[in-house]
């Protein structure tokens, strides 16, 4: 059985240890194959770990670092100071090939440039984009991105976004994936040039099933598996969703503690809309994969409790396992041969 070692950012988002070192123990148990390098300050790394009881220790292990990246940070400052940050460390064992992935619950902008710098970009990737996995109303996935690693794009790094995206899907769903780009509108007439260009680039481009525009609406109706868009729509996107959801989620809750008898009906009725709902809690999805890169890289949402960290750990080794950075490489190949001809 192959070993798996993904390097975690211990200290990075909102709680660090207190949410990172039992998600790691509990990632264990899951995988056997597992093994976790928790980067941060061994200092408060093991008490945190010494509180779990028992656990395979052979199978966790402490690399330490001085230093954190705040959230504040500027990216541009964190570049150039680094050095002995956990998250610099922990993107640095997966260019040392010591790990095969990394999990960082920090500073977006500074995981992005650090990654960016330390493990390169594929040949013909011209940005990474943060893409992550949403439910539908049928139980199936889609594939979302950019998520905001990318606030301003032009078409032919949107059509890249693209070609990512249905590699990654195709991984997961062994059949070619439906590509749709977010828009205004459905007609070919909508639209910004951005978007117009792009939808040319796809539909000249057969190793990619392009099915055209779909609105903000469709997203969660299993019309498309890949939906490519710009980081900033991409972000509003996936936020307005989660705040629908989860006013949705308060309501419900209200009327159903409103009475006992009306408690008992809504329980019946809404038990399986509710669960469908709470798809849509960033934790339950939580590891948006950096696409483009040389490495695998995850990326946790700030406040992720222990669940969405395992979530995200989760991510990092079928990522691993499907070897999706060369997966992208031969699709980015095909493309690109195709393009030519």
């Amino acid at each position: 059985m192959r070993t798996i070692t993904v390097a975690l950012d211990a200290m990075g988002g909102d709680f660090g240890p207190h949410i990172t070192v039992p998600a790691a123990v509990q990632a264990l148990s899951i995988f056997p194959e597992l093994k976790v390098i928790l980067v941060g300050d061994e200092s408060v790394l093991i008490p945190h770990l010494s509180t779990l009881g028992s656990y395979p220790n052979d199978r966790i292990h402490i690399e330490h670092t001085d230093r954190v990246i705040a959230d504040t940070d500027k990216p541009s400052s964190v570049m150039r100071r680094s050095a002995g940050t956990s998250m610099r460390r922990a993107i640095d064992l997966v260019e040392e090939q010591t790990a095969q992935a990394c999990v960082s619950g920090g500073n977006t902008g500074a995981l992005m440039g650090l990654s960016r710098y330390r493990l390169k970009l594929l040949p013909g990737i011209e940005r990474p984009a943060l893409v992550s996995a949403l439910p539908t109303r049928n139980g199936e996935k889609v594939w979302l991105l950019d998520l905001g690693a990318n606030v301003s794009v032009n078409a032919n790094t949107l059509f890249q976004f693209a070609v990512m995206g249905s590699a990654l899907a195709e991984e997961h769903l062994h059949r070619s994936p439906r590509v749709a780009i977010l828009n205004v509108g459905e007609e070919d007439i909508k639209g910004n040039d951005l978007v117009k260009d792009c939808a040319e680039m796809l539909q000249k481009t057969e190793s990619i099933n392009y099915i055209g525009f779909i609105e903000a609406d469709q997203l969660l109706q299993d019309e498309a598996d890949v939906v490519v868009c710009d980081g900033f729509v991409g972000n509003v996107c996936l936020k307005a969703s989660e705040g629908v959801a989860n006013l949705f989620l308060d309501r419900l809750k209200h009327h159903m503690l409103a009475s006992k008898f009306r408690a008992w009906i809504s329980k019946i009725i809404f038990s399986e809309l509710f669960s469908e709902l709470k798809q849509l809690n960033p934790d339950q999805y939580n590891g948006a994969s950096l696409l483009g890169l040389r490495g695998i890289v995850i990326k946790s949402h700030g406040s992720a409790d222990k669940t969405a960290i395992i979530n995200a750990i989760i991510e990092a080794v079928h990522e691993v396992k499907r070897q999706v950075p060369s997966r992208i490489s031969d699709r980015l190949e095909t493309v690109l041969l195709e393009r030519q001809n």
